[in-house]
């Protein structure tokens, strides 16, 4: 890997580690920081899809709402980087306690990140997160682990 290529992954981690940071503080102004304002997300939560920075925000502002405390983690972050683009796959899980007291241990999902460099600046322009699916049922599968 190239020197420019090692920089360029190490900040594309610090961005990652920016969202577990600010979703442990709940902490919107820092979850804004590492999308680009037109970020396109296809999250677990309806709708299909969220656009934007502001539909982003609402969407972790609703986690936010349901959770006294909560934890978020990514294992196994992979990321290959290009000289404007980028992407990188992961398991991440989110848990805690909600506000009615009940404590989750959360489910494994797996997310993708897509990144562009921006004024030499990475920022993630999509993200989609997924569960396996149980073709026959239709339902999806949670209980899996990494």
């Amino acid at each position: 890997m190239q020197p420019q290529q090692e920089r360029d992954e190490a900040e594309i981690r610090r961005l990652i580690d920016t969202i577990v940071d600010g979703l442990h503080a709940k902490d919107l102004d820092a979850l804004k920081k590492p999308y680009s304002t037109d970020v396109v997300s296809f999250d677990v939560e309806p709708p299909l899809q969220h656009v934007g920075i502001d539909a982003k925000l609402q969407n972790w502002a609703r986690v936010f709402a349901v959770f006294e405390d909560l934890r978020y983690e990514v294992r196994d972050l992979a990321v290959t980087v290009g000289d404007e683009v980028a992407f990188g796959h992961a398991f991440a899980r989110l848990s805690g306690t909600f506000k009615d007291g009940t404590a989750t241990t959360g489910m494994w999902v797996r997310i993708t990140y897509c990144l562009r460099k921006v004024d030499g600046s990475w920022l993630i322009t999509h993200d989609q997160v997924s569960v396996p699916l149980d073709v026959r049922s239709g339902k999806g599968i949670v209980d899996l682990e990494p």
